[in-house]
Formats: C-alpha cells, sequence, structure tokens
C-alpha cells in the first residue's frame, strides 16, 4: 500500500483528531497531497490539500477548523481538525491529488 492513513477514531462533538498520512513513494516532497471523506451512502468529497511548496486550498465546511500540513522529511500529509461536528463522520482518505488511485482510509466517527 502506497498511502497509509491513520489517526481516526471516535471522538465527541467539539473534539479534536489528527490524521496522518504516510507515501511510501520516493515523490513525495513533489506531489500535491490531498484529503478526501466519504460519510455513508454519499459520494466522496475533497476536504483538503496542500502542493509541494505548502499552498494549501479547503473545502468550504472545514476551512475553518481543520488544517492540512506535510512533513517532506517524513513522508507525512497531516490533517489537523478541530471543533468536531456528526457531520464529519467518514472515512478518510489522503491521495496524490492528480492521481485516481486511492490510499486506505480511516474512519473518524463524531458523537453529538
Amino acid at each position: 500500500v502506497q498511502l497509509q492513513a491513520s489517526g481516526g477514531g471516535l471522538v465527541q462533538a467539539g473534539g479534536s483528531l489528527r490524521l496522518s498520512c504516510v507515501d511510501s513513494g520516493n515523490m513525495f516532497s513533489h506531489r500535491i497531497m490531498a484529503w478526501y471523506r466519504q460519510a455513508p451512502g454519499q459520494q466522496r468529497e475533497f476536504v483538503a490539500l496542500i502542493s509541494s511548496g505548502g499552498n494549501t486550498n479547503y473545502a468550504a465546511s472545514v476551512a475553518d477548523r481543520f488544517t492540512i500540513s506535510r512533513d517532506n522529511s517524513k513522508n507525512t500529509v497531516f490533517l489537523q481538525m478541530t471543533m468536531l461536528k456528526p457531520e464529519d463522520t467518514a472515512v478518510y482518505y489522503c491521495k496524490y491529488y492528480t492521481s485516481p488511485v486511492w490510499g486506505q482510509g480511516t474512519q473518524v466517527t463524531v458523537s453529538s
């Protein structure tokens, strides 16, 4: 598996979680990395992306609560999630933004 996400879990509304995604490839520092999520019965949706230079973009629904970052020395992209809401419940996936290949996801469940 090229991309392995972790850090999900069960959290109460208003809480925080930090997701990590490790890339086992050798081009990580050059890649635009993105987080997506898929809630039960819903389509996958874009959450955030970060360019190789550190520029970021967010879905409007998370822009004031989530922060994407990366550590190129560790081939890892992070998603810091704060002020979580029940509607944030989903499987979260990281991927290369320009690739159709999906990594393994991590479940985030927010209880009300």
